[in-house]
């Protein structure tokens, strides 16, 4: 084989792997930037998530609430009739 054709399939080779190179980059760059907006979107829920369970009455606070309220009904339908 010639060295003109040598050092042509060369160039093609490296031609070839550069603009694979270039693909893989691409890609990755874009997988790295979903990645960045699923972590902002992850850290956003967290943040609502903890608001929400600040936010929320715990359970035997409301079942207290009910026996207290429905004591005073019955008191004051005894008291009524």
């Amino acid at each position: 084989m010639p060295e003109g054709e040598v050092a042509l399939a060369l160039a093609e080779l490296r031609s070839a792997l550069e603009v694979g190179l270039a693909r893989i980059d691409g890609q990755l760059a874009l997988l790295v930037q979903r990645s960045d907006q699923t972590d902002k979107a992850i850290e956003d829920l967290e943040q609502r998530v903890t608001a929400l369970e600040k936010g929320r009455w715990p359970l035997p606070t409301i079942a207290v609430l009910a026996s207290v309220t429905a004591v005073a009904l019955t008191l004051f339908g005894i008291a009524r009739g």
